[in-house]
């Protein structure tokens, strides 16, 4: 028996759905699948928009909780391996990554999830930001490659 005809694997994906679609159904109930709104957000100098800070606070909540009880635990609930961060570094990539999510979500409005999740709702600026998104990914990919089989040694 193949993995993808076990009990188990069918188990897990419907796990995974299920979790995608609550946070997915999250994401439009709380406004972030609307640029506007996340765009007003940004705007701290204009029109300021402050309730997507509520939606950030308990994500952050939710998130305290779930990383320290999952710390605590060995395998997931569906009886998976943890797979927790481990580095605790800041370093140039992490900030540079940071700022380039940062101003993306600042020009378009999107972040990755509700970017998504507003591409199965056929918004065409989703669409276009998604395939850029992929686009930048597989970029770094290449990078990554091209640098772990490079001579010169990176630092």
């Amino acid at each position: 028996m193949n993995k993808q005809s076990h009990p188990a694997f069918h188990h897990h994906r419907l796990s995974e759905f299920g979790v995608g679609l609550l946070f997915g159904l999250g994401l439009i109930l709380a406004g972030m699948t609307d640029p506007s709104k996340v765009l007003g957000f940004l705007d701290l100098a204009g029109l300021w928009d402050p309730s997507l800070a509520f939606v950030m606070g308990g994500a952050i909540l939710v998130s305290l909780g779930a990383f320290a009880l999952a710390k605590k635990r060995s395998q997931s609930f569906l009886g998976g391996a943890m797979h927790l961060p481990t580095s605790r570094d800041i370093d140039r990539r992490l900030i540079a990554g940071s700022l380039l999510f940062g101003a993306g979500w600042g020009l378009a409005g999107f972040c990755p999830g509700p970017a998504i999740v507003s591409v199965a709702t056929g918004n065409p600026k989703a669409i276009v930001f998604v395939l850029a998104m992929l686009a930048g990914m597989a970029v770094f990919e290449i990078a990554e490659n091209r640098a772990k089989t490079s001579p010169i040694k990176q630092s």
